[in-house]
């Protein structure tokens, strides 16, 4: 199914943000949060005799780095996103490593496998870009139906509670040799937050405008039951803490059954 363009099918965003998204410091943590995900997945992976091929989808994947992670530990991979840029320079990665992760360009909406994944994931605060909430259980539906049984599904997002607690109308920053200006504006009674992120170097410039969808942990699980998910808990981090005042950010896991 076609859906009509929305702000993330604009590739010259994904270009130019890049630098700014993708930093040293998001790469550097790839290895911990694979350890996480292994560990939330409860596979019986050390165990005798040890799953034959572990296979995982990775829901919005953009270059592969944590796609790429999980296919060294010897995960069967597959990688989802609209970005053709991003996922040639994921495929090229892979198939210089001679790894078993391969990536396809669809939408997250549309690709759905039946029972053949037994882990899927949707990490770097990469839900609720949608401008219809149908779309995000869509998602979730997707991801369900693409499970296996006992297989598990594993969101990562900014949580609502936690957007509130942190709310900062405006900071700016530099990174990647650029000046980054960004705003904020909560809209709909905290159902969305507004994002405004100003990019300058030298005589640069560029801007985007974009709102993310903000779900409260007790929304995540009410949506995740309905889809029919069998159980879902709510962490504040990798380490399994819990999604309190202190929580880092919001980690959504549901099992099926």
């Amino acid at each position: 199914m076609q859906y009509p363009a929305e702000w993330f099918n604009d590739d010259l965003f994904w270009k130019s943000y890049a630098p700014i998204i993708f930093d040293k410091a998001s790469w550097e943590e790839v290895p911990s949060m694979a350890d996480s995900i292994t560990a939330l997945a409860r596979l019986p992976l050390y165990e005798e005799p040890a799953p034959a091929c572990v296979t995982l989808l990775d829901q919005c994947c953009g270059f592969g780095r944590f796609s790429l992670e999980m296919a060294r530990r010897g995960f069967i991979v597959t990688g989802v996103d609209i970005n053709a840029t991003y996922l040639e320079t994921a495929r090229e990665d892979a198939a210089y490593e001679k790894l078993p992760a391969s990536f396809v360009q669809d939408d997250v909406r549309s690709f759905v496998l039946p029972d053949t994944f037994d882990i899927v994931t949707n990490v770097y605060t990469s839900f609720g870009y949608f401008a219809d909430p149908a779309h995000d259980r869509l998602t979730v539906k997707n991801a369900f139906e693409s499970l296996k049984a006992q297989g598990t599904y594993i969101i990562e997002t900014r949580g609502k509670e936690i957007a509130v607690r942190d709310f900062v109308e405006r900071e700016w920053f530099t990174r990647a040799g650029f000046t980054v200006l960004t705003e904020y504006q909560p809209v709909n009674d905290w159902e969305q937050l507004l994002n405004r992120w100003i990019l300058i170097k030298g005589q640069e410039r560029l801007e985007k405008v974009f709102t993310q969808r903000l779900y409260a942990a007790s929304e995540l699980r009410r949506l995740m039951g309905e889809i029919g998910f069998c159980t879902c808990a709510v962490y504040g981090d990798w380490d399994e803490s819990a999604y309190d005042n202190r929580a880092r950010t919001m980690i959504v896991v549901g099992r099926k059954g």
